[in-house]
């Protein structure tokens, strides 16, 4: 086969696009997941017109280190579309990296999976920025479902299941049945507000001033839910500007110091399971004792956290297979299998 026969099969294929705060997953129709980067964008402003300069992980490397020309931005925060045309650009990008740089491609359908929170207008801009980037047709799927199938869930079954999906700025918490969800909330605590905690706990204690990427780095590599038994855990370098000198400056914190510092975010998590588990209908709950609480999302990674979760509801608690890609493989499922095509929806 051609290259160019190469290239108008593999554009034919639809997409599913878990569009997250932190990360963006594209999943092609069997393909599987054939792009994750991270969902920021550089612009570069010259004489007043606007351009972008990068985007994915290149994007994520300058942010916290530009010239005043360039802006690193998220386009999205807690879950939604904070900036439209940025994330118009984003997507646009995405599509094309995915399909190659040529424009020989049919316009795919895609599936795009939104916070069960999220608003119609919310929905609309997500659609619309899908629409703008080169989709002949959007739908979407709410993201608890799409983890809850990622994670190979009874979501079609008559069984109630949970499952708790942590995501850079959400984190979705639902009861699922009968490929529907019985109960969700939709928490606006994720990986971001953790990092943000991250910041806050080293600046008010140590008076030390660490950027987004930093904070970031030490949640992934060495974040806690629950202190070490032996009550300090590793201890780590950190480096970042001294608030009462103004000079570069380096510490030491510990991981029970990293800990301290997730507890308000992690206990806002359990909060939302618990308003969760309290208005799930008798006949669920009971489901939920023997089939347990599925953690999913990025968030699902802080060590122990599992283990937290079950200490506070008392209930069997596991992190999915794959739980940076759960929502990706989910959405990708319900757009390929017939069985699930009940769940997406056009509006």
């Amino acid at each position: 086969m051609s290259f160019f026969s190469k290239l108008l099969k593999f554009g034919s294929h639809n997409m599913a696009i878990d569009l997250g705060t932190a990360n963006t997953l594209v999943y092609v129709q069997d393909q599987g997941v054939v792009l994750n980067e991270p969902s920021v964008v550089a612009i570069e402003t010259i004489n007043g017109i606007k351009k972008v300069r990068a985007v994915g992980d290149d994007a994520k490397m300058m942010m916290g280190k530009t010239p005043d020309s360039i802006e690193a931005i998220r386009p999205l925060r807690d879950g939604v579309i904070a900036d439209i045309e940025v994330a118009e650009h984003m997507i646009k990008h995405f599509i094309q990296k995915v399909h190659g740089r040529k424009s020989l491609f049919s316009y795919p359908e895609i599936v795009i999976c939104v916070p069960s929170g999220s608003t119609s207008v919310e929905r609309r801009a997500i659609r619309d920025a899908a629409s703008n980037a080169g989709a002949s047709e959007v739908y979407l799927i709410l993201e608890p479902m799409a983890a809850a199938i990622g994670a190979d869930m009874p979501v079609t079954e008559p069984i109630g299941s949970m499952v708790v999906d942590i995501g850079g700025g959400t984190t979705e918490v639902a009861v699922l049945s009968l490929r529907g969800l019985a109960y969700t909330t939709s928490v606006r605590v994720g990986g971001d507000k953790m990092d943000e905690a991250i910041v806050s706990y080293v600046r008010r204690h140590h008076n030390l001033l660490i950027g987004e990427a930093t904070a970031e780095r030490i949640k992934k590599d060495f974040g806690v839910a629950k202190k070490p038994a032996d009550g300090e855990g590793v201890s780590i370098q950190i480096k970042g500007r001294d608030l009462v000198n103004g000079v570069p400056k380096e510490i030491t914190i510990n991981q029970a110091q990293i800990a301290e510092a997730l507890a308000e975010p992690i206990s806002t998590i359990v909060e939302g399971v618990r308003i969760a588990l309290e208005n799930t209908a008798p006949e669920l709950a009971a489901d939920i004792v023997d089939q347990g609480i599925v953690l999913t999302g990025g968030g699902a990674l802080i060590a122990g956290l599992d283990e937290f979760i079950r200490e506070e509801t008392g209930l069997p608690v596991t992190v999915a297979e794959d739980p940076l890609s759960c929502v990706a493989i989910g959405t990708g499922r319900a757009m390929e299998e017939p069985i699930f095509r009940g769940v997406l929806h056009t509006a």
